[in-house]
Formats: structure tokens, C-alpha cells, sequence
């Protein structure tokens, strides 16, 4: 079960930020489905595995974009929010890759806990949810539903906004024992450390699970439950846009995961996905680019 934000993302390559009262002109824009629910269950079912997304689709433009992609993908809209325009993110993409994100948040991060409970009749053995939507007012309603629901693997991804989370939600996140799947920047910063695997040790202990750091073009290093660390080698790439990274990254940890794979292995294939996916423009693969990427590791495709 994947919960959370889908939205219109509107790329736009500059050369580099602009300054104050700068006039710069860029070299391309254009539109694509994104938000980090949608990027991570897009990753998912690549992989073949069942997974459900639900994510609030507003009115507007964006909220017709993102109704029409959605069922064009194979994912039915979940919620329909009336009267409430959806969102967009502005993804400012600079030469080197690197992108700078503006979120003008709509219907798609507001949630009610009774949206998810018709989904309570199947069985899921994973859930995914990340730090925008817990930050907003209704994440208390995202977190009441996740712990009524304790059986459920939690993977929570605090993201860059992670530390201006309130203490309470916070607290209650980390009382569900929650994997944890940051960026280094992130780790440091959530812990107060100086070092990944010192936050990774620290983190470890107060969620009493799994910490994963992802380190960009130096891997991803892992810290597990039972104290064992370890660091995967990255995949080289040459560098598109960062676009869904991370997403794609904690997708493809999910899916490995619930194919039966080892956490290990898994974060291999996480990071050979996060890899081809910087790769190329946008936060999604085609189904070609998929079925290249996995023949780098050798995992059946269904």
C-alpha cells in the first residue's frame, strides 16, 4: 500500500538558479505525472508486484492531468476531492542534474483516515508513506491509520522537510518502528550527527529498525536492525536530472523485498533503478528502459 501525494510536475532545465532580478531563459519545459506516492507504486508495479496507490486527485487542470494519467498508467483514482484544486510541483532541473523543487500543495496532501479504511480487506504486507503528507495538518489522520494497523511493514521517508516535523508526529512515527529510507543530507540533519553511519546508528536506535541512508553516486549505506552496516557500491551514471531518485530508490527496496529477496540484494537492484533513472528526463522509466535496466542484475521481470 503505498500512501500519498500525486501530482503534475513541471520540469523546467535552466543553465543554472536564477538570482535576484535575473532574466535567464530556459532551454525546456514540459509536463509529466509525479509526486513521491505515485513515483514509488510506479516503481513497484514495474516489478510485477501487486501494490495499491491511494492518492486524493483534485479539480483543475492538474487534477484533470493527473485523473487521465493515472488510469492511462493502471492506477484508478483512489479519492476524488471536490471542490479542491490539486497541486503542482515546479522542478527547476540546472545543467549538472541537480533539481530545486517548488510544491504549491493542493487536494493531493490533504487525507481522512476513512479514505483508507476500504482498502482494509486486502492484505498488505508493506506500507509506504513519506514526510510531506505527515507534515501537513491531516498527517495526524495518516498516522491514527498506520497505527491501527501495526502489522503492516511500515517504510517511512521523512524527506527534506523531515526535521520541521512536530515532535509529537515524529515520535509517533518512530513508535511504529518504521524502515527508514533518507538521503545523507537528510540523515544528518534528522539526527544531529556529522557522519551517515553515526545517524544511521543513532536513528536505528530510536525507530528500533532499519536505517537506510542512500549516498548518491557512492551507494547506499545501510544500517539493519540487528546492528549488522554495510555499504552497497553505486551504479556510475551519467547524470539527466535527480528527478525521483529517492522514489524510485525505496520503490525498488519494496519490491525486491516482497519478491524474496534479501535486504542486501535489494538495495543492489534499488540502487541499479535509482541509477538508470537519473539517467534519463523525469521521475518514471518506460517500460523498455525498465527491462534494460533489469538485465543488469538479473531479476525475472514479470
Amino acid at each position: 500500500m503505498i500512501i500519498g501525494s500525486t501530482c503534475v510536475d513541471i520540469i523546467i532545465n535552466i543553465d543554472h538558479l536564477p538570482k535576484t532580478e535575473e532574466n535567464i531563459h530556459p532551454s525546456s519545459q514540459s509536463l509529466a505525472l509525479g509526486g513521491c506516492a505515485y513515483n514509488v507504486a510506479s516503481m513497484v508495479k514495474q516489478f510485477g508486484v501487486p501494490v495499491t496507490l491511494i492518492s486524493p486527485v483534485g479539480t483543475g487542470f492538474y487534477g484533470e492531468f493527473v485523473a487521465k494519467e493515472l488510469e492511462k498508467n493502471g492506477f484508478p483514482v483512489a479519492v476524488h476531492v471536490p471542490g479542491q484544486e490539486n497541486g503542482c510541483c515546479y522542478c527547476l532541473v540546472e545543467a549538472g542534474g541537480e533539481r530545486t523543487f517548488m510544491s504549491y500543495h493542493g487536494a493531493e496532501y490533504t487525507f481522512r483516515k476513512e479514505w483508507m479504511t476500504p482498502f482494509d480487506k486486502y492484505s498488505y504486507d508493506m506500507v509506504y508513506v513519506c514526510g510531506l503528507e505527515i507534515e501537513e495538518p491531516t498527517g495526524l489522520d495518516l498516522i491514527e491509520y498506520l497505527e491501527s494497523h501495526p502489522e503492516r511493514e511500515l517504510f517511512y521517508a521523512p524527506g527534506p522537510r523531515g526535521i520541521r516535523i512536530g515532535k509529537e508526529k515524529m515520535e509517533r512515527i518512530y513508535a511504529l518502528h518504521p524502515i527508514l529510507h533518507i538521503n545523507e543530507l537528510e540523515s544528518k540533519e534528522l539526527s544531529g550527527c556529522t557522519s551517515a553511519e553515526d545517524a544511521a546508528e543513532k536513528l536505528c536506535f530510536l525507530t528500533g529498525n532499519t536505517v537506510i541512508v542512500t549516498l548518491g553516486e557512492n551507494g547506499t549505506y545501510c544500517r539493519e536492525r540487528s546492528g549488522i552496516a554495510y555499504t552497497v557500491p553505486g551504479i556510475p551514471t551519467a547524470v539527466v536530472d535527480t528527478i525521483g531518485a529517492g522514489d524510485s530508490h525505496i520503490g525498488a527496496v519494496m519490491a525486491s523485498l516482497s519478491l524474496g529477496n534479501s535486504l542486501r540484494k535489494s538495495i543492489h537492484i534499488a540502487n541499479t533503478a535509482a541509477s538508470a533513472v537519473v539517467g534519463v528526463k523525469g521521475a518514471s522509466l518506460t517500460e523498455k528502459e525498465f527491462r534494460e535496466m533489469s538485465r543488469c542484475w538479473g531479476q525475472k521481470v514479470f
